[in-house]
């Protein structure tokens, strides 16, 4: 097994309980944003968490609209959880597992190698038996999940 492989599945262990629906509805952004959710509950005002941030209310609205955009940087979110007793935490979660993904990914892959190879072995009236192909497109598949190519275009 390469260094990347175990990386991937050390990977796919650690998130694996985020794919949980519990925690993924926990982890999900409150609609008003997390900025928000948190000052309200809390009882904040925008002129309070100005304040301890050192900016103006104004400043406080505007991170808010950012983060609802989806375009706020991470320092400023940052702060903002210091400013209000939390701390940000920030990761992907990955939709399904990072092993699964990169094994269809390779299938795929080997599928287009091969079909341009069995395209032309056939017009050569050289066909390779089904059987045969199958396990070619294992092989090969095997071959690119170690690859460090996988992810390049093909041609």
């Amino acid at each position: 097994m390469t260094n990347t492989q175990v990386i991937r599945r050390a990977v796919d262990q650690r998130v694996a309980p985020l794919h949980e629906p519990p925690a993924r509805a926990a982890l999900a952004r409150p609609a008003g944003g997390w900025v928000r959710a948190i000052r309200s509950a809390l009882g904040m005002s925008t002129t309070d968490l100005a304040r301890r941030l050192e900016v103006t209310p104004v400043a406080v609205r505007k991170l808010e609209a950012s983060e609802r955009a989806g375009v706020v940087r991470l320092d400023t979110l940052t702060r903002a959880a210091d400013a209000m007793g939390c701390d940000l935490v920030y990761a992907f979660v990955p939709r399904a597992s990072l092993v699964e993904f990169v094994e269809t990914r390779a299938m795929q892959v080997a599928d287009q190698e091969l079909s341009r190879v069995h395209t032309t072995m056939a017009l050569e009236d050289q066909s390779v038996p089904a059987d045969e192909r199958a396990r070619m497109r294992e092989e090969r598949a095997r071959e690119l999940v170690a690859a460090r190519d996988l992810w390049r275009d093909q041609d």
